[in-house]
């Protein structure tokens, strides 16, 4: 089982050899970059735009994961900027303590009295030296602290830019994830209108038909017209005119009857 997984193995290795020595193997890549983008393609765009939002959304937790760092560093800029103003502070108190034993010194006494103690001029002078070496230690010491401070603001207020440019570039990609899904649903709304189907030539047919109806209406119409006009014959004597006297007393004489007749009923 073994031999067959290294021939097959060996075997796939020699095509491959194979089909990069003649060309064959760019037609391949070209294939499947063909299927890739096939794929591509095919995934709808509302899944896209729903996994562009999820990836939008998705950069909110490095911001503030950098936000909540940018005010840790803050907060270390602060104390060494106190740090730095604590140790000049020291630094001007330690000159002028110098100066001051400098200047007793220039008086070439053989004691010196401080804080109500006697001490040579030999002390005084070992005691400037050692508060000399101190002091030149410590003002090395600030300007390292100045370096790591200028140093310090410098990549603070670079992350304070990014920062701020990722928060700016989010809402901008927002914005026009929002413009593409509009895009996409007027897009999908003018596809639902194309996908209604309606059929002109039935519809050409019906009003046919019933244009046809009116017609047929419209001749049985004119023949009944031309029968009745055709079997009417033509008056040859004038009426007689009723006497108007004749008139009123046939008029006035239907009420005398209708008592009796309804007497008769009762």
């Amino acid at each position: 089982m073994i031999k067959k997984a290294i021939l097959f193995g060996g075997g796939g290795l020699l095509l491959l050899g194979i089909l990069a020595g003649t060309g064959v193997w760019s037609y391949v890549q070209t294939s499947a970059g063909y299927v890739s983008d096939a794929v591509h393609d095919a995934v709808p765009v509302e899944f896209e735009v729903k996994r562009a939002r999820t990836m939008i959304a998705d950069l909110q937790r490095p911001i503030k994961s950098n936000r909540t760092r940018i005010a840790w560093e803050e907060v270390k800029v602060k104390r060494l900027e106190k740090q730095i103003a604590d140790a000049r502070a020291e630094l001007a108190e330690d000159k002028d303590q110098m100066m001051r034993l400098k200047g007793d010194l220039a008086s070439a006494r053989d004691a010196y009295e401080y804080a109500g103690r006697t001490y040579t001029a030999e002390q005084v002078r070992t005691d400037l030296a050692n508060r000399f070496e101190r002091y030149k230690t410590a003002e090395a010491t600030l300007e390292t602290l100045e370096k790591i401070h200028q140093a310090r603001l410098k990549g603070l207020d670079a992350a304070v830019q990014k920062l701020a440019a990722m928060e700016a570039t989010k809402r901008q990609l927002e914005v026009e994830v929002e413009n593409l899904d509009a895009r996409r649903q007027m897009i999908a709304a003018a596809q639902t209108t194309s996908e209604f189907q309606f059929d002109d030539s039935h519809l050409g047919r019906v009003k046919e038909l019933i244009a046809d109806l009116g017609a047929r209406l419209d001749v049985a119409d004119k023949m009944l017209a031309a029968e009745t006009d055709f079997h009417a014959e033509i008056p040859l004597d004038e009426p007689a005119e009723e006497n108007i006297v004749e008139q009123v007393s046939h008029y006035f004489a239907k009420p005398t009857e209708k008592p009796t007749r309804l007497a008769a009923t009762e």
